[in-house]
């Protein structure tokens, strides 16, 4: 009953908002641009180098031959949700009602980043030709703290690159090759756990363009990428390792439609990735075994469809084994009693609607569902839904509104007793974002 009337009083607030938003955008001055909103590593390679330098020059300083374009988000949310999910202030899973079960209000204001763009001199090399050379620096509050009011530092992007319109090389920290796009979501985890896979890591990268004609064009990337062990790392008797040879994650991309700044080109993306994890398990209650090479990879399909220039789809599907490192498999990679990789094969999809220029609605959902019988206590099925709406009150202010439903299953390895009762979680979350 407690969830009726919570949900019947956010639909209300939500059809006031979105009575307002609608009428005020459309008496609105339309030409007034709508708020900047992070793009995905294929959107960023919409742009031509004339957009990248009109943007520079808006507002940025040199040093030397360097021009430095600082940015940053100034972002907060708050959170009420049915039953407490894990982690909390965003959500990967739900705990079962077994363990946890209450509700749970938070605030939250972690998601705020500050970043710099650096643009240095234009470099000619053999064969490639003439290349601009860049980079990006970029951190979040989403680090380890001790209390919520004493965040730390998340290390989110630092690297250098050198591109033209053939050719791309990079070194650094950023977004993994695979699976590069995410759903419209408010929650700061975007389906992670739940559907959606990929995240960031240190890597030596190289992308070769193509283009077909004047609207189609295809992109090949690959990546060798240090190989992050995120299973166990805080569990007694088990020591993860780096394997001895790097991650390798490759993806063909191809673009149909007009790539300038401010259009939605059609993208469809095939992706996969292939690597080792190593571990040593010394626990004393089990046999000891040194130097257990675990195997990763994954076979993934995105697509981004525009259907009209306010409307369309996007989603992604994975299939693979061993995925904690990228959040799937409900974040989980290895099984600790069988020692062997977990498999799991899920995906989400959205439609994106923009009712005005400032007013913009996404609805989604996404499953993950590992194996069952790769698991022997832990969690075995995962999904979500979401639906929220946004309002760019200026070019650099936006806000928003989001609901979404999570649930999640587990399963007990005691054949004798019960399956812990599933996780479910209503979320309502107000979030609000000013740029520079």
């Amino acid at each position: 009953m407690r969830i009726l009337k919570i949900s019947l009083i956010f639909l209300v607030l939500t059809m006031f908002c979105s009575g307002f938003m609608l009428t005020n955008s459309w008496s609105a001055d339309i030409e007034e641009p709508a708020a900047e909103r992070p793009r995905t590593l294929a959107e960023d390679e919409d742009f031509s180098f004339s957009d990248l330098e009109a943007m520079i020059q808006e507002f940025s300083w040199t040093k030397g031959s360097f021009r430095i374009v600082p940015y940053g988000y100034l972002w907060g949310s708050a959170v009420y949700e049915s039953e407490r999910s894990v982690p909390g202030a965003y959500v990967l899973y739900v705990n079962s009602s077994d363990k946890e079960g209450e509700d749970a209000f938070v605030v939250d204001t972690r998601r705020t980043r500050a970043g710099l763009d650096i643009f240095g001199a234009d470099i000619d090399l053999p064969i490639v030709g003439r290349m601009q050379s860049s980079g990006k620096l970029e951190i979040d509050l989403h680090g380890a703290f001790i209390v919520e009011n004493k965040p730390g530092v998340l290390f989110r992007h630092a690297y250098g690159d050198l591109r033209n319109d053939k050719y791309r090389v990079l070194a650094g920290q950023t977004w993994d090759v695979v699976s590069p796009l995410y759903p419209g979501m408010l929650n700061y985890s975007v389906g992670w756990g739940g559907g959606n896979i990929g995240y960031r890591r240190a890597q030596m990268r190289a992308e070769r363009y193509f283009a077909l004609s004047d609207r189609a064009h295809l992109a090949l990337q690959g990546s060798a990428n240090q190989n992050i062990v995120s299973d166990f790392v805080k569990t007694e008797g088990v020591e993860p390792e780096s394997s001895n040879w790097p991650l390798c994650e490759g993806r063909v991309a191809l673009t149909l439609g007009s790539r300038a700044k401010g259009k939605k080109p059609c993208i469809i993306g095939v992706s996969g990735h292939v690597g080792e994890q190593d571990f040593d398990f010394v626990s004393p209650s089990d046999p000891p075994v040194d130097d257990v090479g675990i195997d990763t990879w994954s076979a993934n399909l995105d697509v981004r469809l525009p259907i009209t220039p306010r409307f369309g789809i996007q989603g992604e599907l994975f299939s693979g084994e061993n995925l904690g490192t990228f959040l799937g498999g409900i974040v989980q990679g290895v099984d600790l009693s069988s020692r062997e990789g977990i498999r799991s094969s899920g995906g989400w999809a959205e439609i994106w609607y923009d009712w005005t220029p400032k007013v913009h609605n996404h609805i989604g959902f996404g499953i993950d569902d590992p194996e069952d019988e790769d698991i022997s206590t832990g969690r075995k099925f995962n999904q979500f839904t979401f639906a929220n709406i946004s309002y760019d009150v200026t070019r650099h202010m936006n806000v928003g509104i989001e609901v979404s439903y999570w649930r999640t299953q587990y399963r007990e390895a005691d054949e004798d007793e019960p399956d812990p009762s599933p996780g479910e979680s209503l979320r309502f979350e107000f979030a609000g974002r000013y740029g520079f």
